[in-house]
C-alpha cells in the first residue's frame, strides 16, 4: 500500500491511553459515515471519523475476490445469522465501508416506504417532494445514471430480452458511475475509480474540507457521563491491549445495522423503546446458475446492467449478477461430477438472483466478547414467497435461452424446461433447502417519534442520549425493497442538514463560520 492521503493515519502509530478530540466523532466510513463526514466538514466542522478497516486507493484493487474478501470485508464476507435456513451476510469493513464492494445501484426509496415511514411511525418530512433535494444531491455526486452500451454484458442482455418477450416489466440500472468499463469487478474494489463509491467521492471531499480519518481503529463502547455521550473506546487493530478514547461533544454512529446496534449494546444503553438490535430487515436473496445454449462471457460487461420489476409490488427484483468461477466453485449447490460440469460450461452460465422485501424481522444481540450475534427466522409465508419467485426467475431464464438450471434447492434435481418448473412448484421445498445471503441489513435501531417505539428520532438523534446519534441503515423503521445505498445517503445528508441548523456541539467550528453553499444555496454555517 503506498503513502496514505493526507487526512488519513492509521491508529497503529498511537500510543496506549491517547486521547483524539474533535467537534463531531463519527463511527464508520461508508454510505452513512462518509457522507455525514463531508457535508459537516464542508460546513467547517471539526470532523474526525474512526473506521476499523484499512485505507486503498481504487489503482491497489485486484481482480482476485480472494484477496478482496481478505481485505475489504468483515470476516472474510460470510457472517450468518443463527435461525431456519442460516442466512450469509456480507459487510464492508475498509474506508468507503460497503459501497467499495456493492454492485453500485442508485435507487431512491420507493414512495410507498416513505408514505409509510411517514404514516406508521411519524417520520418528519419524510414525502418525496421533501426528501428529493437530498436525493437531487446525492445523485450529483455520485454521478448516477445509466450504463454506457458498450459496458453491457450478454447475460444482462439476454435476461432484458426475455422479459421484453414475456412482457415483463424491465429498467436499466441506475447506478454510481462514470463511463464504466465493463470488468464485472464491482464486488471486489472498482481499480478504474469509475464507480463512484464513498471512496473516490465524499472521501476526497471530507478531507479537502480538513475532515481526518483514523483507520484500523475498532469503536468497543460509547462512553457515558450520565446520559450524555461523551467519548468512544476503541482498540487498535493488530495491537492486543492498546486502547484509544475519541472525544466530542456530538458521536454519530454510522456502523451499519449490525455493528450499530451491537455498539450502542456494548455501551450499556437501554432505549425506552427497548427495540435497539430488534426489528432486523434482510431483503434475503436467493441465486440460480443457467447453464444457456450460447457463449455468454458474463464477466464481459457491467455487473446488473437491468432489474426486472414485474413483481416489485409483491415484493421481488430479479438481476443479473456473475460471480466469480471460484466463488461459483464454492456456493453453487453442486458437487462432484455435476460441479465438474457446471465449472466446465462457465463461459455459458448465466448467474441470476432475487431481491425479496421480507415481512419478518429478526434482532441483533451480543455474543462472547461482545461480538454481535444475528438472529433470524425466515417465516413460513416469506419461504413460500421466495421458492415462488425462484421458479418465475427459472421460467424467465428458459425464456432466455437455458439449457439446464442447477436446482436452487438442496437436495433438489436440475432443471431441464418448464415441465420441471411445473414438477417443482407441485413439491414442497423445506426452509433447510433454501440457499439465501444478504448485503441489505436494515432496521435495527429504527427511526420515528415515538420514544417508546423508536430507538432515534426522525434525524437520527437517538432518544434519551444528549450528544448521541446514527446515521445507517439501522434507522430504516421498514424494509425498503430496493438497494438501500442511496436512502442511507440521502438519510445522512437530511442528518447532517440538522445537526448544522441545531449546532449541538459545545465549541463550534474549527474555523470561524463561512458561507456554505449546500443544498438550499448560499447559506451560514
Amino acid at each position: 500500500m503506498s503513502g496514505l492521503p493526507r487526512g488519513v493515519s492509521s491508529a497503529r502509530e498511537l500510543r496506549d491511553g491517547e486521547r483524539l478530540r474533535a467537534a463531531v466523532i463519527i463511527v464508520g466510513s461508508g454510505a452513512g459515515g462518509g457522507v455525514l463526514a463531508a457535508e459537516l466538514a464542508e460546513a467547517g466542522v471539526d470532523v474526525l471519523v474512526l473506521e476499523e478497516g484499512g485505507f486503498a486507493r481504487s489503482e491497489e484493487f485486484v481482480p482476485e475476490a480472494s484477496e478482496a474478501i481478505r481485505t475489504l470485508y468483515r470476516d472474510g464476507g460470510a457472517s450468518m445469522t443463527i435461525g431456519n435456513p442460516p442466512v450469509i451476510f456480507s459487510e464492508g469493513r475498509t474506508v468507503g465501508g460497503s459501497t467499495v464492494i456493492n454492485g453500485g445501484m442508485s435507487w431512491r426509496t420507493p414512495e410507498p416506504i416513505l408514505e409509510r415511514w411517514r404514516k406508521d411511525d411519524g417520520v418528519h418530512a419524510i414525502t418525496p417532494e421533501s426528501m428529493a433535494p437530498y436525493f437531487d444531491r446525492v445523485e450529483a455526486f455520485l454521478s448516477a445514471a445509466h450504463q454506457d452500451p458498450e459496458s453491457m454484458s450478454r447475460d444482462n442482455e439476454l435476461l432484458k430480452e426475455a422479459a421484453d418477450r414475456k412482457g415483463w416489466a424491465v429498467v436499466p440500472n441506475i447506478r454510481n458511475q462514470v463511463h464504466c468499463a465493463g470488468t464485472n469487478n464491482c464486488a471486489f474494489g472498482c481499480s478504474s475509480g469509475a464507480k463512484r463509491s464513498v471512496l473516490v467521492t465524499y472521501v476526497p471531499r471530507a478531507l479537502a474540507f480538513g475532515a481526518r480519518i483514523v483507520t484500523d481503529l475498532r469503536a468497543q463502547a460509547v462512553e457515558f457521563d450520565g446520559t450524555t455521550a461523551r467519548r468512544v473506546r476503541c482498540h487498535v487493530a493488530g495491537r492486543p491491549g492498546v486502547t484509544v478514547w475519541a472525544e466530542a461533544p456530538v458521536i454519530v454512529l454510522a456502523c451499519g445495522a449490525i455493528q450499530t446496534p451491537a455498539l450502542l449494546l456494548r455501551s450499556g444503553f437501554r432505549s425506552k423503546s427497548g427495540r435497539v438490535g430488534t426489528d432486523l430487515s434482510l431483503h434475503p436473496n436467493t441465486k440460480v446458475q443457467a447453464v444457456m445454449k450460447e457463449d455468454i462471457y458474463a464477466w464481459k460487461g457491467v455487473h446488473q446492467a437491468y432489474q426486472v420489476r414485474e413483481f416489485q409490488e409483491r415484493g421481488v427484483v430479479f438481476a443479473a449478477v456473475n460471480i466469480p468461477p471460484a466463488l461459483l466453485a464454492m456456493t453453487a449447490p453442486a458437487y462432484g461430477p455435476a460441479l465438474f460440469e457446471l465449472m466446465a460450461d462457465y463461459h455459458k452460465v448465466l448467474n441470476a438472483g432475487l431481491l425479496l422485501e421480507d415481512t419478518t424481522t429478526g434482532r441483533v444481540r451480543l455474543g462472547p466478547g461482545g461480538i454481535p450475534l444475528t438472529f433470524y427466522a425466515l417465516s413460513d409465508h416469506d419461504a413460500e414467497r421466495l421458492v415462488e419467485a425462484t421458479t418465475l426467475l427459472c421460467e424467465l431464464l428458459f425464456e432466455a435461452g437455458a439449457q439446464r438450471i442447477a436446482a436452487p434447492f438442496d437436495g433438489f434435481p436440475d432443471l431441464h424446461g418448464p415441465d420441471d418448473i411445473a414438477n417443482l412448484r407441485k413439491q414442497t421445498v423445506p426452509k433447510s433447502a433454501l440457499d439465501l445471503f444478504t448485503v441489505h441489513m436494515m432496521g435495527t435501531a429504527r427511526m420515528g417519534e415515538d420514544p417508546k417505539r423508536h430507538v432515534c428520532d426522525s434525524y437520527g438523534k437517538v432518544w434519551g442520549a444528549d450528544g448521541l446519534w446514527v446515521s445507517d441503515a439501522s434507522l430504516f423503521p421498514s424494509p425498503i425493497g430496493v438497494n438501500p445505498m442511496e436512502t442511507i445517503m440521502a438519510l445522512s445528508t437530511r442528518n447532517a442538514e440538522r445537526l448544522l441548523e441545531t449546532r449541538p456541539w459545545s465549541v463550534g467550528a474549527r474555523h470561524s463560520p463561512r458561507r456554505r453553499f449546500g443544498l438550499f444555496g448560499a447559506r451560514s454555517a
